[in-house]
């Protein structure tokens, strides 16, 4: 009996030793090196000639290759034209075309933005992998999902597909992952000023919103006493002197400021309503959260009132950063950050950056003294919070992909990887039988343009819109090579009465200076300043889609009016006109 008993308490023993060795972080798979690996797959992937199964707004993506011929010509973001961002992304873009020139546009569009944040989430596991390995990879792990699926946490469209819009808002949800993990996890002052320092400035110069997010959440831990005044001021000025050196050298720093005090006068919209917007929209993550600070708040009242009590006894700050450093507050505050953050977004990775925090509050649980009832209710609320995104990322990949296997190719001669793309034969097929119709009903589809409204409302999400413009941009070059060769005149300058501007790319010529990119009239586009406009005169030729014309193009032809008055309007194709510059149009053969 005792050897019987003797030999349960040793395995008893053992495996209550085993589970301690875990839960202090034993797990031999190291962060780094799974981080590295990674990298390394996503690398080879970007050298091979992959397509992607299409999805909504795919022609979001052709922005980075305008941005990215424009920069390699010469041109300066910001400075030389307006952008609907800033210009960090579309520099390292550039810089991902010329390493990896057949690489699918969303992949790489998508997977750039590591160049920013890898670094960064391995300085922070590295630190945080000294202390506990688990939590390393309870930070890494999730991150690695939103950084690697290409993908937003909500659909616009019930077809799966890669999602090639809302590019910029993902990395910037990425990027404030990373800030909110260092702010509550890191524990090297040197090296917590080095994060928040790089990540301030990669969201200011990559999207102002992002580092306004940044600069509450960076308060805050300033307030809460997770850093200090002393690290505090060297971070900030690390991050001005950037700026000033930027400014100093290109007045980039000033132009971009005024292009934002631009956009916000064209979306003059009040915050309010776009609060209740985001809350709505991500009302499950929002509710759970608040549901869960409120709980821990409840389960850690005794702390809190001892917090409140040495207060009001010692008066300093000290006591009050006591006090706010606590889980249920932190919660709270990404919470208004996330939310805040996606105020401004059309599709992203919205509210990822609560992870930390909520990992935060699960770490700190006390499983011995706490209620059964709190216990269980705790990890159904975490859940809540996190696990949607994540689970809904992750599926919408497995349908894409999975779901891509019967796909076919799209089929062209001029599109480069921009045509790297697949889809189900259905969407083919349909769209090969409504771009006949699109065509010889052009003024039925114009009716809908002159009274501002699209023929359907998710007309921009369809998949056979988005098939349609590659189709016909295919084709516009086509016909644009062949005028040349006709007229022998040389088009170097191209643009575009269209959301993008893809030709200058793929045909290898320029875009105009000053014009601006990701050309939405109602949202992103000022009105041309002197400059402007005689660029727009100096444009070899503008494209105008037709199949079908929209309200969109409509607006910009409005717009850059005064500056085409003198260009020659000539039918491309049945799909396209085109205003051509007068020194050339003289050239062309008669119609």
């Amino acid at each position: 009996m005792n050897g019987i008993l003797g030999g349960r308490t040793t395995n008893m023993t053992t495996a209550r030793e085993n589970t301690q060795e875990i839960l202090r972080g034993s797990i031999r798979t190291s962060p780094i090196a799974i981080l590295l690996v990674v990298i390394a797959g996503l690398a080879v992937l970007l050298m091979l000639p992959l397509t992607a199964p299409i999805g909504p707004m795919y022609w979001d993506v052709f922005i980075y290759f305008d941005a990215a011929n424009r920069i390699l010509n010469g041109q300066v973001p910001i400075n030389d034209f307006f952008a609907p961002v800033g210009p960090l992304g579309y520099y390292i873009f550039t810089g991902g075309t010329i390493l990896f020139p057949r690489a699918q546009p969303v992949l790489l569009a998508h997977w750039s933005w590591l160049v920013v944040t890898a670094p960064l989430i391995a300085l922070i596991i590295m630190d945080v992998d000294r202390r506990s390995r688990n939590t390393a990879l309870a930070l890494l792990i999730p991150f690695l999902v939103f950084a690697v699926l290409p993908f937003n946490t909500r659909s616009f469209y019930p077809f799966p597909g890669s999602d090639g819009f809302g590019i910029y808002n993902r990395h910037t949800s990425q990027l404030l992952y990373v800030l909110v993990a260092a702010l509550i996890f890191v524990r090297s002052a040197r090296l917590l000023c080095i994060v928040i320092a790089v990540s301030m400035l990669a969201l200011f110069f990559g999207k102002i919103t992002g580092a306004v997010s940044g600069a509450i959440l960076c308060l805050f831990a300033l307030l809460a006493g997770r850093l200090s005044l002393r690290h505090a001021v060297i971070a900030a000025l690390g991050f001005f002197a950037v700026l000033a050196i930027v400014e100093f050298s290109s007045g980039l720093v000033t132009s971009y400021l005024k292009d934002i005090f631009s956009l916000v006068a064209m979306n003059d919209e009040t915050l309010a309503p776009r609060f209740v917007q985001s809350a709505s929209l991500n009302f499950g993550v929002l509710a759970s959260g608040l549901l869960l600070a409120a709980l821990s708040a409840i389960a850690n009242s005794r702390h809190l009132s001892a917090d409140l009590g040495l207060i009001r006894r010692e008066k300093t700050l000290h006591s009050v950063s006591r006090l706010l450093d606590n889980d249920a507050l932190w919660l709270v505050v990404v919470l208004f950050a996330g939310v805040l953050f996606e105020t401004q977004n059309t599709g992203s990775q919205a509210m990822i950056l609560i992870w930390p925090a909520v990992l935060a509050l699960l770490l700190h649980l006390e499983p011995a003294t706490a209620k059964p009832k709190t216990l269980v209710a705790t990890m159904a609320l975490a859940g809540a919070c996190v696990l949607p995104p994540l689970v809904y990322t992750v599926e919408r990949a497995a349908r894409a992909y999975i779901g891509s296997v019967k796909n076919v190719d799209l089929p062209n001669q001029h599109l480069k990887t921009l045509g790297a793309v697949n889809l189900r034969p259905r969407v083919m097929e349909r769209t090969q039988r409504v771009l006949p119709i699109l065509t010889s009903h052009h003024e039925a589809f114009t009716s809908f343009a002159k009274v501002g409204e699209l023929p359907s409302p998710a007309l921009y999400s369809e998949f056979g819109f988005q098939i349609g413009q590659l189709i016909e941009m295919d084709r516009n070059i086509s016909s644009l090579l062949e005028l040349e060769q006709k007229s022998g005149i040389h088009f170097s300058t191209i643009m575009t009465l269209e959301f993008v501007n893809p030709y200058p790319w793929l045909m290898n010529r320029n875009a105009p200076k000053y014009v601006a990119i990701g050309a939405d009239p109602f949202r992103a586009v000022p009105n041309p300043d002197s400059q402007e406009l005689k660029a727009v005169r100096a444009v070899d030729i503008a494209i105008l889609p037709t199949c079908p014309l929209t309200d969109a193009n409509l607006q910009l032809l409005k717009i850059y009016q005064q500056g085409l008055a003198q260009h020659i309007r000539i039918k491309l194709n049945d799909c396209a006109d085109a205003l051509v510059n007068p020194r050339l149009a003289a050239r062309l053969p008669r119609q």
